[in-house]
């Protein structure tokens, strides 16, 4: 009796501390919140979403949640002259000296896409770019609700070039740049979740939007996967810098995977952080929110920065579909480096299925020509 009576107190003084926060009213008239910082990014998720995303897991969310990664990652803890403001939204700012970094080709898009609100909104570049990233990857199934801290300074010198990693190098300078900038491996590949909805305009010639996994507009863990599958078609050689991807087993239906994802599969260091995803969607979302919520302060005292992830959209609930085998392929073909069971996964019935080319601003897997 004694222990119920208990838990009803801490019941009752729990719901009456949340009856006490007293919430703002937004000028906007729609919107309250727990900080009056807050409400601008009320209006500027209703702007992202209706006139830049379609709530949609669109192309251009896409590339805003891969603008955050560039523009965070630019942060060095070891000084010098290659210090970096890391989530600063420098990326924005100083895109001309920025863009020079092959390894940002690509990012001009998103950066032409969200520059323009910094002119009708009162936030910082850094902000944006990390809430922008937030409300884009809300629109896709599966995906969880980021959390988003406000009040980062505007950069004042742009990131040095070469902070960001390219697919190409080699997996040990990966991970001694994310160290630097005060990740992990394992962080890393918490991040690498983000390829479930990732496509390259830039890595194949010719081609654009080329997804990494065969859901390309589903937060799923069939990326986790498809990394793993051995492939078979022949790659053409080097341009000198190294291949961007490596043998794919379905790169006839469509897609391509990373050198890069490749190699931190394999990597004993991450190769069980990266195995234990596959068909694990609760893990790989919780994940991928841990790892999101570090890159976003790189270079910041949390302290500092108040807490708005309520102006984040409630995510697109998860298609709730098991991780399959692709059809025409099988668990023969998966190369394991992780000592751990793998999985029991059924294989997806039927002929290879395409995956459909999306290009120049197509925003849904409906309006993708196959």
């Amino acid at each position: 009796m004694v222990f119920k009576l208990s838990v009803g107190l801490l019941a009752l003084a729990a719901s009456v501390s949340a009856a006490s926060i007293k919430r703002v009213a937004c000028p906007d008239g729609k919107h309250t919140a727990t900080n009056a910082a807050c409400c601008v990014f009320f209006s500027l998720a209703d702007e992202l979403q209706t006139n830049k995303f379609d709530s949609q897991c669109s192309e251009d969310a896409h590339e805003a949640l891969r603008l955050t990664f560039h523009d965070a990652i630019g942060f060095t803890r070891s000084g010098g002259a290659k210090q970096g403001g890391g989530a600063d939204g420098s990326v924005i700012l100083f895109e001309t000296t920025e863009l020079m970094d092959p390894a940002n080709n690509g990012i001009d898009d998103a950066i032409d896409n969200l520059k323009p609100l910094l002119q009708t909104f009162d936030v910082t570049a850094g902000d944006l770019v990390q809430f922008a990233g937030a409300v884009a990857v809300s629109n896709c199934p599966g995906a969880p609700r980021l959390e988003f801290l406000a009040g980062r300074p505007n950069a004042t010198v742009p990131a040095a070039l070469g902070l960001v990693p390219k697919p190409e190098d080699n997996v040990d300078k990966i991970f001694e740049r994310v160290i630097d900038a005060g990740l992990t491996p394992t962080d890393l590949v918490h991040l690498l979740v983000s390829h479930t909805v990732a496509r390259s305009d830039t890595l194949i010639d010719n081609r654009q939007a080329v997804p990494f996994d065969s859901t390309p507009f589903t937060f799923d863990t069939q990326v986790f996967l498809e990394v793993l599958l051995k492939g078979n078609e022949t790659l053409p050689p080097s341009s000198g810098e190294g291949p961007a991807q490596v043998p794919n087993p379905l790169a006839n239906q469509g897609a391509m995977r990373l050198q890069s994802d490749f190699a931190i599969a394999h990597n004993p260091l991450t190769a069980c952080t990266w195995q234990e995803m596959i068909n694990n969607q609760e893990l790989m979302s919780a994940n991928f929110r841990a790892g999101m919520a570090k890159l976003a302060v790189l270079g910041h005292d949390t302290r500092n920065l108040i807490d708005c992830s309520e102006a984040v959209p409630e995510p697109v609930p998860a298609v709730k579909k098991p991780a399959t085998f692709p059809a025409g392929t099988s668990r023969a073909l998966v190369q394991q480096s992780c000592p751990l069971p793998f999985p029991a996964l059924k294989v997806d019935p039927g002929l290879p299925t395409t995956i459909p080319e999306c290009i120049d601003g197509d925003t849904n897997i409906n309006d993708c020509p196959s």
